[in-house]
C-alpha cells in the first residue's frame, strides 16, 4: 500500500451504515394507510381498472343475514412459523369501518407453534367478512418472509456472519418486507439507491470497467462526490481485489465465489475492509460459508422466495 493510499480499515463506526434492523417505528403510517386502502379498493371497487365498478362494495356480505351483527373471530396459524405483521391488523379494520377491536396473543417475532390462536377480532360480522381477505394478505404474506428468514439466521448461529436482505422486494412493499426481514432475525442491507454507493457488475460494465484497475477509478470518483455515503463494489475474480482495496472501498461484495475463491478472498481483504458473499445461497450452503467467516452472507431469497405462512380466520 502506497504513502497516499485512503486509509482502509474497517471501523465499528461504519457498522450502523452497513446494517440495521427496521423497527415498526420507523415505518411511515402514510405509507400503510396507502398500501392497506389500495387493497382494499382492489376488491371493493376494482382499483387498477381504466372502468371501476359503478357499484362498488361487497354484495356477499351484504346479503348476508346477521351482517350487522356483533361477531367475533380468531386468527390462528396453521402451521409453525415466525408471525409477522400484527400491527397491521387494526389499521385495516379501521379501514373498513368503525367498531372493530383486536386482541393479540403474541406478537411479532414470535415462534408460534401450528393451532396458535394469534388474535381475536371483535366487530359487526359484516366488516370482518368484507376485510378478511386483505387482513389474511398482509399477515400471510409478511408471515412468510420471516418464517423463511427464521429458518436462514438459525444456519449462522454460532458463527460471525450476519444475514442480509436485498433490494428483490416486491414494488411498494419495500419497507413492509424489509421489516419482516428484520422480524424474522435477518438484518437489513442498504434500504435503496440513495443510501449507498454500490458499483455492482452492471455499473461496470456500462463504464467498461471490468478489469481491477478501472473499478479502482471508480471507486476513486466515488469518494470524492459522496464522501458521506459507504463504498461497495462487487468483484467476481480474486485478481480485482487487490486495486479494490487499494482505491479504499469500504465493503467488498463476493459475487458467486466458490468455497475455495472465498477462502482466499477473505484472507486477502482481512480487516481492510468488510466483506460481503452473495449469490446462490440457498439454506444448504449458507452455514459451509459462514464458516468462511465473511462479514455478512446476503440473499433476496429471504423476499422473493418466502411462500405465504397458512393463517385460517376461525369463527365463534
Amino acid at each position: 500500500m502506497s504513502e497516499n493510499s485512503p486509509s482502509l480499515m474497517k471501523t465499528p463506526s461504519q457498522a450502523t451504515q452497513l446494517f440495521r434492523r427496521l423497527q415498526w417505528a420507523e415505518l411511515d403510517p402514510g405509507y400503510l394507510s396507502q398500501l392497506i386502502v389500495h387493497a382494499r379498493d382492489e376488491d371493493t371497487a376494482g382499483l387498477g381498472l381504466k372502468a371501476p365498478t359503478s357499484r362498488p362494495g361487497d354484495p356477499s356480505t351484504t346479503l348476508t343475514p346477521g351482517a350487522t351483527h356483533p361477531a367475533r373471530a380468531h386468527l390462528k396459524a396453521r402451521r409453525d412459523c415466525t408471525i409477522c405483521g400484527l400491527p397491521l391488523l387494526p389499521l385495516i379494520l379501521d379501514a373498513y369501518g368503525p367498531g372493530c377491536g383486536v386482541t393479540l396473543h403474541c406478537t411479532d417475532g414470535d415462534a408460534v407453534s401450528s393451532g396458535k390462536n394469534i388474535a381475536t377480532l371483535e366487530g359487526t360480522a359484516g366488516t370482518l367478512l368484507t376485510a378478511e381477505r386483505v387482513l389474511l394478505n398482509f399477515l400471510q404474506k409478511l408471515t412468510g418472509i420471516s418464517t423463511l428468514t427464521a429458518r436462514y439466521a438459525a444456519k449462522l448461529e454460532g458463527t460471525t456472519s450476519k444475514l442480509l436482505d436485498t433490494r428483490k422486494t416486491t414494488p411498494g412493499w419495500r419497507m413492509l418486507e424489509k421489516y419482516a426481514v428484520a422480524t424474522g432475525g435477518g438484518w437489513n442491507h442498504r434500504l435503496g439507491l440513495y443510501d449507498r454507493v454500490m458499483l455492482k457488475d452492471n455499473h461496470l460494465a456500462a463504464d467498461g470497467a471490468a478489469k481491477g484497475n478501472r473499478l479502482a477509478g471508480l471507486i476513486a470518483q466515488a469518494k470524492v462526490a459522496r464522501p458521506d455515503l459507504l463504498i461497495e463494489c462487487e468483484v467476481d475474480q480474486l485478481e480485482q481485489i487487490p486495486p479494490v482495496l487499494e482505491a479504499g472501498a469500504d465493503i467488498i461484495l463476493l459475487d458467486n465465489f466458490s468455497l475455495e475463491m472465498l477462502t482466499q478472498a477473505i484472507a486477502t481483504i482481512g480487516e481492510r475492509a468488510w466483506t460481503e458473499a452473495s449469490g446462490g445461497i440457498t439454506l444448504e450452503s449458507i452455514r459451509d460459508i459462514a464458516r468462511l467467516g465473511p462479514d455478512f452472507i446476503s440473499t433476496g431469497a429471504l423476499t422473493h422466495q418466502a411462500i405465504w405462512t397458512d393463517i385460517g380466520l376461525d369463527w365463534d
